[in-house]
């Protein structure tokens, strides 16, 4: 009988819940999407009761459709929107706020003060993060500020918080365990990621008081088993990541060098760095990849804040497409962008720019422009972000990329890799398995708890369904940068 792995894969936007065989296989799945609430322009909240429902219903869906026991699955493996805050009463176990969201702004203005009070490279060389709203920190101190009875509650070590790995933990475990793993901690801009540990210093300047922390564990390892009637019988819970670190891991970026782009709304870049963390002197992040057996490895990431949500721009407000598969069509029946450049900041650049206040622009236009340049544009759009990352990395880390894996939803697009390798430089390889993120929590708890032995032994089953090779466009392709550039220029005016 083959041995099962539950991933728990708790999104911004959806819970799923994923049953993977020891081949590395999917055997079922389910998902179920909640609310999301908007309080005020620029905030984001869910309900952490919502989160956790949601995620529970899957995981017995993806049981039950996978005709399996709790006692067929070997262990449960989480990965978790990151930087999203939840505080609750360690006694009743009950939040005492909604969540707030990653994507939520209503720090922004806090985040300023600590820039212009100078506090940016402490804060680099602790946290590897750069000084903004999108990171966990800010947001405990908001809700610490202006929750009533939240400082209290702190006081008397009633309070807990925890980014969303740590809630789902908690309530898995019956309250038993208040935890969370080093890729999560490595997102709340209070951990020193070069010691793994809780920064006194992070603490004292965001007024963060110790005892509502979660203790930091591995990223593999058996931390507790659910309480028995979650699913009819106990199950060890035995690995935990990050979205983007997971899927790093699912996509065997075991290699110091080896580096996957996941293809969303936004994109996310990662590259392993090794077990040295590695400063960033162009705008990147330094993050912890994974800890396990005590190694603690790194990575340098980008995060491109618009790239998928370009083409469903194009499909709800242009309406130059209906349908997200059609801009492969549409942009391949040009053979050039036309002279025609689309910078999608609808909500700033992302890395290595880091500029909340560029906006989108289009430029470039003829009276000889049409829709399927626009869309060819839109597409390049994506891969020139990707490429600006890709060289603030290299830069970096002194890396030479040789290929580049890929996933999420834009990496169906054929073209859209075809321009990547392109740009780049280099092949392009999209991995057999889409789910990568749920893939990497499911690898993570097996090598706990011997469902797989080594890493080795995981990176054998990577699989890739389809590869671009950089063809007869790259020439072109990598000529159109500068112009590339000084589009990009015209957004930060």
């Amino acid at each position: 009988m083959p041995r099962h792995i539950l991933a728990l894969d708790q999104g911004t936007t959806s819970s799923r819940a994923i049953v993977f065989s020891d081949a590395g296989e999917i055997v079922s799945v389910a998902q179920q999407e909640y609310e999301q609430i908007f309080p005020k322009p620029g905030w984001v909240e869910h309900n952490p009761n919502d989160i956790w429902n949601s995620q529970l219903s899957v995981a017995r869906e993806a049981l039950e459709k996978a005709d399996l026991k709790a006692s067929d699955i070997s262990a449960i493996g989480i990965t978790n929107q990151r930087e999203t805050v939840v505080f609750w009463n360690r006694e009743t176990g009950e939040p005492i706020h909604n969540a707030i969201v990653w994507q939520d702004r209503r720090t922004a203005e806090y985040c300023s003060s600590l820039e212009e009070a100078g506090h940016a490279e402490k804060i680099a060389n602790i946290t590897g993060l750069i000084i903004d709203a999108y990171f966990s920190g800010s947001k405990i101190r908001w809700l610490l500020e202006n929750v009533d009875g939240a400082r209290e509650l702190a006081d008397e070590g009633k309070l807990a918080f925890g980014t969303i790995d740590t809630w789902l933990v908690w309530n898995l475990t019956g309250g038993k365990k208040h935890i969370t793993d080093a890729t999560n901690a490595a997102r709340t801009m209070l951990c020193d990621i070069n010691k793994v540990e809780w920064s006194d210093e992070m603490l004292d300047l965001l007024e963060v008081p110790r005892s509502i922390l979660p203790e930091i564990r591995g990223s593999s390892e058996v931390y507790g088993e659910t309480v028995e009637d979650l699913f009819g019988s106990a199950i060890p819970i035995a690995g935990i990541a990050g979205d983007q670190h997971a899927a790093l891991f699912g996509q065997a970026c075991h290699s110091t060098g080896m580096a996957k782009n996941t293809y969303g709304t936004g994109s996310f870049m990662l590259m392993n760095t090794g077990t040295e963390p590695v400063p960033s002197k162009n705008r990147l992040l330094t993050t912890i990849a994974w800890q396990i057996d005590g190694v603690t490895e790194y990575a340098l990431e980008g995060s491109i804040f618009i790239t998928g949500a370009v083409v469903q721009w194009l499909r709800d407000q242009l309406g130059i497409i209906q349908s997200a598969e059609e801009i492969e069509e549409l942009a391949g029946k040009v053979e050039d962008n036309g002279g025609v450049y689309f910078v999608p900041a609808f909500a700033g650049l992302g890395a290595p720019h880091w500029n909340g206040y560029a906006r989108g622009t289009i430029s470039g236009l003829t009276r000889g422009s049409n829709k399927s340049h626009i869309a060819r544009a839109a597409l390049e759009g994506i891969a020139f972000q990707s490429y600006d990352v890709l060289s603030a990395m290299e830069k970096d880390s002194g890396i030479e990329l040789t290929e580049l894996r890929v996933d999420g939803g834009a990496s169906m697009n054929g073209l859209l890799m075809q321009i990547q390798a392109d740009v780049l430089g280099v092949p392009v390889i999209r991995s057999q398995i889409a789910e990568t993120t749920a893939l990497g929590a499911a690898y993570l708890a097996g090598l706990a708890t011997g469902v797989w032995k080594d890493k080795e032994e995981i990176a054998s089953k990577w699989k890739e369904s389809a590869r671009f090779d950089p063809g007869p466009g790259q020439e072109a392709m990598q000529a159109c940068l500068t112009d590339w550039n000084k589009a990009v220029e015209r957004t930060l005016l």
